[in-house]
């Protein structure tokens, strides 16, 4: 079941529920993920499908950001939805998961001290590696970690 299909039962069920909120929320990613479909002229991978609703959600805290403290109408919108959004999301892996996969690229390059000019190296090994399962942010600041140490 796609998840262009699971979202639009979960719209119908809050529908249902009269849950206008959640309907609205789940709407917006459903026409996101249509849009990205539609624009591809063929059905999404689950990684394209995960790219979507991870764009929504980083869409989300960026206004929620901007947002001023005044508009509490606006920030409390956000995190709904992006607590909605969440339950589609992918589940990313943990930092010490992370940390296994760089120990893991270090030995098979046989890299012991890693230095800045190495960078570049490992981060084209991890990134095809944890792509759509760890955030980028959190895995750059990880490998640039351990360039300090």
């Amino acid at each position: 079941m796609s998840k262009i299909e699971v979202v639009r039962a979960e719209m119908v069920s809050a529908m249902k529920a009269g849950n206008k909120p959640r309907k609205d929320a789940l709407s917006a990613l459903l026409t996101a993920l249509k849009n990205v479909q539609i624009d591809k002229r063929a059905e999404l991978t689950e990684e394209e499908e995960n790219a979507v609703v991870l764009k929504e959600i980083k869409q989300l805290k960026e206004t929620l950001e901007s947002a001023p403290e005044s508009r509490t109408d606006i920030i409390s919108e956000c995190k709904f939805r992006i607590e909605v959004l969440s339950e589609f999301a992918p589940v990313f892996l943990s930092e010490e998961e992370i940390r296994n996969i760089i120990n893991e690229i270090l030995s098979n390059l046989g890299i012991t001290q890693p230095t800045t000019k190495d960078k570049g190296k490992i981060m084209k090994d991890l990134m095809p590696r944890v792509k759509g399962k760890a955030d980028g942010k959190v895995v750059n600041d990880l490998v640039a970690a351990l360039m300090q140490e």
